[in-house]
């Protein structure tokens, strides 16, 4: 698996409270719930390079 990147997020407290509802409901942590949701945002808007892409599937 590649390295992952850390970086702090400053997030609404509502805002975090409806994604870590989300995150459990789908049986993930937040963190992983919010890349998951980031990678198919950047995968349907086509920013994803396609060897990334593949990799994933």
């Amino acid at each position: 698996m590649a390295k992952k990147k850390n970086f702090p997020l400053r997030i609404d407290p509502k805002l975090y409270d409806a994604l870590q509802a989300w995150a459990e409901d789908e049986f993930r942590s937040v963190n992983s719930h919010l890349e998951f949701l980031l990678r198919e945002s950047a995968k349907k808007a086509g920013r994803l390079p396609k060897k990334e892409d593949k990799e994933k599937e």
